[in-house]
């Protein structure tokens, strides 16, 4: 339990865009159960105390909210008051939430403000209008219900662990914060390195009227400004180039990152100035591989969920974020699938910081409909637009192994429609990075790489699995069970780089409690010891080594989660087997030298 007196996740949440005056809301709260969802009528909004507490941000299932309730609750509230501070007056106050799973409404002073529907993404509304001297009261109602049509990831329907499925998140689940920033101020910045030029493209929005301004910007290396540039503008979206001499690539090897500064002016009055940075890097796909920085890279990559014994989805602290980088990279990977979640953008920026490349991966829903679809593209949408300026990320996973079981039927054109059309989405919000239709399996013709999942127990299966690829055949129609084919119906291989994005799996505790073996284990293959693990983990890897048509592969996974117990982490992050042996084992197979700086 975290103490009352400490604000847990107290540093600044959104690295990539950054204001000098903020204030963390992080810590208790009042909190209340509205199981009979009565709160609204009986105006629970109005400023009344409410009996229950929790510390935000962690949700009431995990163990660090102090409530640690793991039953299903569909409709919770919060509460605390509010001051101020004295030199915020007259300005905007935007109040953020990093993520609230999964719909919201605000009212402040017993005013609604405003609501959001997204379990994911962050939302923020100016509060100034309803605040006053002294203190002032916040309510939240949160609405979580356990809809198929919902994207949940891998929270479990029943609320119970079961399968891949865990423990479920309610309510905040990412920091709470204040801000103030003038009514006419700087709203978005997207950063595009163009490594042809060695330079970036700074696309800076404003929330102000199209008439005149200054916008200036600059990169910083070495506590040295290295580029400058600026425009007087009389358009509401300016657009920046910021050329880098001597410039320095970002690669997972050698992860540099240039600061950049950039101002709003009227008048030679700055009157808003915000800080991010940027990574030099290209990415595209040639023949069969992906370049990186024009140069083939061999991707090795680990799943990883992001959760916690005592948070779930949220990390105890920003160091934990860190150490899961740096777990990565100690065993060797240079990159990381991470599945089912929009993480924390802290996580984000220790990727880009250590080097660890990233594939960002939405959430499933669990049922098809048009109400399904259209909440997964809106939440994908406003996912990709947040983490757009991330060096790490190389790839983009909108939907998953057909949205799960009971998902995507077979052969349903209508269902292959909707995965062509989140990749037109992506495609339209970021032309730079590819992008993955279907993650697993039935892939349509536009996917941008064929990834396929295989749980095959050894590499000599893997090798007759794919002896007529290697010949310089086809790939195989059906995956590795049979139940899926590769491909969906009327679409066809077309070139696309190949990787296994999930293999391995290994299951390093056989002795588990009958309540916890599931069907699901039956895919993976058993090791009784550290010594067995390593040696099941490189024969597998030996045998995708020994396929020339793999781009790279994704092994099931970092960690332990529950009742998954595959990882090569216990969900305490206790290594099974020793990071530099994994590491041996890349170095050996695809020449990756591995890092084991702690960064």
């Amino acid at each position: 339990m975290v103490e009352e007196s400490t604000v847990p996740r107290p540093e600044y949440p959104r690295p990539d865009f950054v204001r000098r005056e903020w204030l963390c809301l992080n810590g208790p709260w009042e909190f209340a159960f509205d199981d009979d969802d009565q709160g609204t009528a009986h105006r629970w909004h109005d400023g009344r105390h409410l009996d229950g507490r929790i510390v935000v941000p962690f949700a009431y299932q995990s163990p660090r909210s102090g409530i640690g309730d793991t039953s299903i609750h569909e409709v919770v509230w919060y509460a605390r008051s509010l001051a101020v501070p004295d030199g915020w007056r007259g300005r905007h106050l935007l109040l953020h939430f990093g993520a609230v799973d999964y719909q919201a409404t605000v009212w402040v002073n017993g005013r609604e403000v405003g609501h959001n529907r997204g379990g994911h993404v962050p939302f923020w509304f100016d509060i100034a209008p309803y605040v006053g001297p002294g203190e002032n009261r916040l309510a939240l109602r949160v609405v979580d219900r356990q809809s198929p049509e919902q994207p949940r990831g891998k929270q479990a329907a029943s609320g119970k662990p079961r399968g891949i499925d865990y423990y479920c998140t309610t309510g905040i689940w990412q920091t709470v914060w204040l801000e103030p920033a003038g009514p006419l101020r700087i709203d978005r910045l997207r950063v595009t390195p163009l490594l042809e030029v060695d330079a970036f493209e700074v696309l800076v929005y404003l929330r102000a009227p199209a008439t005149g301004w200054r916008v200036e910007a600059e990169a910083v290396s070495d506590e040295r400004v290295v580029a400058a540039a600026s425009a007087e503008t009389s358009r509401a979206v300016v657009r920046l180039m910021l050329r880098i001499p001597g410039a320095r690539r970002w690669t997972p090897d050698s992860p540099h990152l240039y600061g950049l500064r950039v101002r709003l002016k009227q008048d030679a009055e700055v009157i808003d100035e915000v800080e991010t940075y940027a990574g030099l890097r290209s990415l595209e796909l040639r023949a069969g591989r992906l370049m990186l920085n024009g140069e083939p890279v061999y991707l090795a990559m680990t799943l990883d969920q992001g959760y916690w014994r005592d948070g779930l989805l949220t990390a105890p602290s920003d160091a934990a974020l860190r150490e899961d980088v740096l777990w990565a990279k100690r065993y060797g990977f240079n990159g990381v699938r991470k599945h089912q979640k929009i993480e924390d953008p802290r996580w984000l920026y220790w990727c880009d910081r250590l080097g660890l490349m990233v594939w960002g991966e939405m959430p499933n829903a669990r049922g098809w409909s048009s109400a399904a679809e259209e909440a997964l593209a809106a939440e994908w949408s406003r996912a990709v637009e947040r983490d757009y300026n991330h060096p790490c990320i190389v790839t983009w996973v909108p939907v998953n192994e057909s949205m799960g079981f009971p998902g995507l039927r077979e052969g349903h054109p209508g269902q292959y429609a909707f995965l062509e059309r989140m990749v037109a989405v992506t495609r339209a919000l970021d032309a730079t990075r590819p992008v993955i239709d279907n993650d697993g399996w039935e892939h349509t013709d536009i996917t941008d790489i064929c990834a396929i999942h295989d749980y095959s127990h050894s590499g000599q299966a893997l090798i007759e699995r794919y002896a007529a690829t290697t010949a310089g055949g086809p790939l195989p129609e059906r995956i590795w069970t049979g139940s899926r084919a590769i491909f969906a119906a009327g679409s066809r291989y077309r070139g696309q780089p190949v990787m296994l994005t999930e293999v391995g799996g290994l299951l390093a505790a056989p002795d588990l409690p009958a309540e916890q073996r599931d069907r699901l284990y039956k895919v993976y293959a058993t090791a009784h010891s550290p010594e067995e693990m390593l040696e099941l983990y490189r024969d597998i890897v030996t045998g995708i080594a020994r396929l020339p048509f793999v781009a790279g592969f994704c092994y099931t996974q970092l960690t332990d989660i529950e009742q998954e117990v595959n990882g090569l982490l216990t969900y305490d992050r206790e290594p099974k087997i020793p990071p530099e042996s994994i590491r041996e084992v890349h170095r050996a197979l695809f020449g990756l030298e591995g890092d084991s700086a702690e960064g």
